[in-house]
């Protein structure tokens, strides 16, 4: 069964290809009466989209969102929200060559196998583009959720290059969108470096989330960190999870780990205790390299624009679970 719908309550369902005519978001459980309109959308839309610096593709995407159901009057009526982005700068015939070869490292090998008949056109429905619409929806979980919740990502490593400072007011303020200004530059040198030998990195990616309601998440399948590791890992460019002391804790001794509760990453049995989460994503390097990447337009380090998607999947997993925890607080009123 396909599963192009993530969630329960708050069900984010996305649609288009690369190189189709649009992509978009349906997006069924958002509460009536919440604020909404279509320039709400444009600064995350704008921290994801292509062609913002020179460390990320030259593809232009005006990514102009037209909201098409589910809001009048500057407000969402309660019904299922969907949301267009037209695709505008499309250059096809760069990936001619793809229609009969497969690209090291992408989805077109297993398409082929399973479908039978793939969109070659910029990896179609595998490409990154489609990530257009998490970023939307997470737009939509942020009113959602209570004001007090914040999420911020940053680019904690690019190649070999870690940061060591946490300045979150300077995360925008450089091309690959590390907390570290210092490290940042050296972040986007190597990068660049890569770029002009046609070849690229990975990285890590922390999140920190502030203000988590307590108590979120269901006890055995329904952790919220089991949700939250399926939020990431459906990204396509995310090749592992982990929160709190994450794979440290294979080396640490139990007084270790529960000196310091930092370590728990703001979970206890799957279900948060209302203290800050701290998560973190490797993000594996761009394999669209050597002469792949110069017929084409491809990111030589895909770190920076997945900031803002990560962001969004965070924020969709906390207000389903949000609004789940409302609904059985409602249920167990009616009880009394």
């Amino acid at each position: 069964m396909p599963s192009n719908t993530f969630g329960e309550l708050f069900a984010v369902t996305t649609f288009g290809e690369s190189h189709g005519v649009a992509l978009g978001v349906v997006i069924d459980g958002c509460p009536a009466g919440i604020p909404l309109g279509e320039d709400d959308l444009l600064a995350e839309l704008a921290r994801r989209r292509p062609g913002q610096s020179a460390v990320t593709t030259a593809r232009a995407e005006a990514d102009a969102p037209e909201i098409v159901s589910g809001v009048f009057e500057g407000r969402t009526t309660g019904m299922p929200i969907t949301v267009l982005v037209r695709n505008q700068n499309q250059r096809s015939k760069d990936y001619e060559a793809l229609r009969s070869h497969f690209r090291p490292g992408h989805a077109d090998e297993t398409y082929a196998g399973k479908y039978g008949h793939r969109d070659h056109r910029g990896g179609g429905r595998s490409s990154g583009r489609e990530t257009v619409a998490r970023v939307i929806a997470g737009v939509v979980a942020a009113k959602v959720l209570p004001p007090e919740v914040t999420v911020t990502a940053h680019a904690l490593q690019i190649g070999p290059h870690r940061a060591v400072r946490y300045e979150p007011e300077t995360i925008d303020q450089n091309p690959v969108r590390c907390a570290d200004p210092e490290v940042a530059k050296a972040m986007e040198a190597y990068v660049l470096e890569l770029k002009s030998a046609f070849d690229s990195t990975g990285g890590l990616v922390e999140i920190r989330v502030a203000g988590t309601p307590p108590h979120l998440g269901e006890p055995v399948f329904g952790k919220l960190k089991a949700r939250l590791a399926s939020a990431v890992m459906s990204i396509g460019a995310v090749t592992g999870f982990s929160y709190g002391a994450g794979f440290e804790t294979a080396t640490m001794r139990g007084l270790e780990y529960v000196a310091d509760r930092r370590h728990f990453g703001g979970m206890l049995g799957g279900v948060s205790t209302g203290e800050d989460l701290r998560l973190c994503a490797t993000i594996k390097p761009t394999t669209s390299v050597g002469e792949v990447a110069k017929q084409g337009r491809h990111d030589p380090c895909i770190v920076p624009r997945v900031v803002p998607v990560l962001e969004a999947m965070v924020r969709i997993t906390l207000a389903d679970c949000w609004l789940e925890a409302r609904a059985r607080g409602a249920a167990a009123g009616s009880q009394d």
